[in-house]
């Protein structure tokens, strides 16, 4: 499996770029900014993108939708709760000091529990909200690996201090959605160092 991590954006989003090496179908996950390099990414791989993901709907996720979507001919994918902050991209990175541009719209929904396919591999989505109201993982079991987005970090959790947000609920979430992995699922977040589900259900200070 192709499974390509990359920083982008002025805040250090992960980016994820997968790939399915025998048909070279392929997604990415949080094109937050520097699309040009997911782009010259993409290419190295040979991949042709079925879909372009949101984990959730934070400026610094999907500021690079519209481009990446342009490029790629592929539909956006993001959970409904999150879908009203993809036009509104603009105005809150504009609070931030950092110019963004509106997200077209979602042309489909993420859904708990349902199966995002490409090539030989299926990613299950998991509703997480707590960060935002509509966040998700997504599960490739077959790689044993999880894209956390903002719901937990290496060590951490995401901010719940933010509009939608709430503290509980993204502690039920990641009880009864992420700890219940295997735990040597490799857990890839949305910013900063990859972990595992063991380690953070042994060691992450917030539980």
């Amino acid at each position: 499996m192709i499974f390509d991590v990359m920083a982008v954006g002025p805040l250090s989003v992960n980016c994820l770029i997968l790939g399915c090496g025998e048909t070279r179908e392929g997604v990415v996950v949080d094109p937050g900014g520097d699309v040009e390099r997911i782009v010259q990414a993409v290419r190295r791989h040979g991949l042709a993108i079925r879909y372009v993901i949101n984990t959730h709907g934070h400026f610094d996720h999907v500021g690079g939708n519209r481009q990446a979507v342009a490029v790629f001919g592929a539909p956006l994918l993001i959970h409904q709760a999150d879908a009203p902050m993809l036009d509104r991209v603009a105005d809150v990175g504009r609070m931030y000091g950092i110019p963004c541009e509106n997200s077209p719209p979602a042309d489909d929904f993420l859904v708990d529990g349902m199966e995002i396919e490409f090539g030989a591999y299926r990613m299950k989505v998991l509703h997480t909200p707590g960060h935002t109201p509509g966040g998700c993982c997504l599960y490739l079991a077959q790689e044993s690996k999880v894209i956390t987005g903002d719901t937990l970090f290496a060590d951490s959790i995401g901010r719940t201090d933010l509009p939608g947000g709430s503290h509980d609920q993204l502690l039920e979430s990641i009880r009864s959605k992420l700890f219940t992995l295997p735990d040597d699922v490799a857990a890839y977040p949305g910013h900063g160092p990859e972990t595992s589900i063991g380690h953070e259900k042994r060691h992450n200070p917030y539980f």
